[in-house]
């Protein structure tokens, strides 16, 4: 295959690439198996760590057929037959020390990751535990944390109530530690803190270099808020039908939903 001819199909996970049902079905399947045979890419792109996003990648053989994991919503690329990161973009040392002082003065929970582990030294909750969960990493309290912690992360993820609690400290996380670092609430429990300019566009020019593929022959699927920058930074910019409207206003087309295999018109449509 020609380097022009070469296409890379950039995928977020839930209500894109699964189903209502968090399932792959087989049509989906077989259509994603046919991009990959014709020698084209796939990369998968969540704000999951890469353990979280395993099981897909096993599913479509990622692992053997040379696709790739954007974890982290951005922060981080693994090439999955190495299981490596070929692209890192971290929060420096220096700031996981403050940002654990002020999860302790305001009794909430904060987690960071190293591996395939969710590590922390605030009293473990229900969120953190729902995290661990869905990610399947194990969970481990540290009662020397920030003595541990002596390296660049990746996330910080602070979990709070969400009633009164998280809305007040995403706002005072925002007015301490902006713009060098981005904070924003990804669930009404969740804040997750990432280095700044850290979305999911925002590496995928680093991984287009990296592959020698040029920006027009990249095609991007998503639904959710955090990926209508990569749909709008994408050669072709697909909006899922069950996607909400800001993707579908920075989309180039809007396919079925993914209850309708609209993945499958992309790809006969865009690739094959």
């Amino acid at each position: 295959m020609k380097k022009t001819d070469k296409k890379i199909l950039i995928l977020d996970i839930d209500g894109t690439l699964v189903n209502s049902k968090k399932e792959i079905t087989p049509k989906t399947h077989a259509a994603l198996m046919k991009v990959q045979e014709a020698g084209h890419i796939i990369v998968l792109a969540s704000g999951r760590p890469y353990r979280g996003m395993r099981q897909y990648v096993e599913a479509l053989s990622l692992d053997k057929k040379g696709g790739y994991a954007l974890s982290f919503n951005g922060g981080m690329i693994i090439e999955c037959m190495t299981g490596k990161p070929v692209v890192e973009k971290v929060i420096p040392n220096r700031f996981v020390k403050p940002i654990y002082e002020y999860a302790l003065k305001n009794d909430i929970g904060m987690v960071t990751y190293e591996g395939d582990t969710a590590i922390t030294g605030t009293r473990i909750d229900e969120y953190m535990e729902y995290e661990a969960r869905l990610n399947f990493l194990s969970l481990v309290e540290l009662p020397d944390f920030a003595e541990y912690v002596d390296f660049d992360v990746v996330k910080c993820l602070l979990t709070a109530e969400p009633e009164n609690i998280a809305p007040r400290c995403e706002q005072e996380l925002k007015a301490l530690f902006e713009p060098k670092l981005n904070v924003y609430r990804s669930e009404p429990y969740f804040i997750e803190i990432t280095t700044n300019g850290v979305d999911k566009a925002s590496t995928i020019p680093e991984l287009l270099k990296l592959l020698d593929i040029p920006r027009e022959n990249s095609i991007c699927c998503g639904d959710g808020f955090n990926d209508a920058t990569m749909v709008a930074y994408a050669g072709i910019g697909v909006a899922m039908g069950n996607a909400q409207q800001i993707v579908k206003d920075n989309a180039d087309y809007i396919t079925k939903g993914c209850d309708e295999d609209g993945l499958v018109d992309v790809i006969e449509k865009f690739i094959l």
